[in-house]
């Protein structure tokens, strides 16, 4: 994937503990070594519900239904769907605050609809 998007990079930093992006190297320890990642590939990597969820709403955004197909498969389809919902509300509060308006409002306009 090229350059993203500013908002799907703060999104994606919500799901790290310490602030990475999702796919950066684990921090030192604080003995300052490396913590050891695990290898990759789909026979070694277990994916959770929120990287399923961030790389789901990731590829739909950019309109790839093979990395969505990919992505629906790392967990159970009610799973994927909690990630979704909690994607979505995350994103939807970290707006709210960086607009210092409320959720609803910048909800209702993310969908196009009129203010209430």
């Amino acid at each position: 994937m090229s350059e993203r998007h500013p908002v799907l990079r703060k999104i994606g930093r919500l799901f790290q503990a310490d602030g990475r992006e999702p796919g950066q190297t684990a921090p030192p320890d604080v003995t300052g070594k490396t913590v050891p990642r695990q290898p990759a590939g789909p026979e070694h990597r277990t994916h959770n519900i929120f990287e399923a969820a961030a790389a789901y709403v990731t590829a739909c955004v950019d309109d790839d239904q093979e990395k969505q197909d990919e992505a629906a498969g790392w967990v159970q389809p009610e799973a994927l769907h909690f990630g979704i919902n909690e994607l979505a509300c995350r994103a939807v509060i970290a707006l709210a605050r960086e607009r210092d308006e409320s959720p609803r409002d910048v909800a209702r306009t993310l969908l196009g609809l009129p203010a209430v």
